[in-house]
C-alpha cells in the first residue's frame, strides 16, 4: 500500500475514506488506534494508504476534492 496523506484531522480522514469507498477504491487508514497511547489529544496523524494498482485514481480524486497540497509524494 502506498501512503497519500497524513492528518490529524477526523474529519478529513472521514471525509477521504467516503471519497475511496464511493470510487471503490482499496485502501487503509493506520495509526487510528494510536489515540489510546496518545491520550486521545490528536497529536499523532493517521495515514490514508491506499492499494499500489489504484494510486493514480485515489490522487486524482483526491485533487479533485481540493487536497493536492497535503499530499504526499511517492
Amino acid at each position: 500500500m502506498i501512503e497519500l496523506l497524513r492528518t490529524n484531522d477526523p474529519v478529513v480522514i472521514s471525509y477521504i475514506e467516503a471519497l475511496m469507498r464511493d470510487a471503490g477504491l482499496s485502501f487503509f487508514v493506520a495509526d487510528q488506534n494510536m489515540s489510546i497511547m496518545e491520550g486521545s489529544l490528536g497529536v499523532l496523524p493517521r495515514r490514508v494508504l491506499v492499494a499500489e494498482d489504484d494510486v493514480e485514481q485515489a490522487r486524482r480524486i483526491l485533487t479533485d476534492a481540493g487536497f493536492a497540497d497535503e499530499m504526499r509524494d511517492g
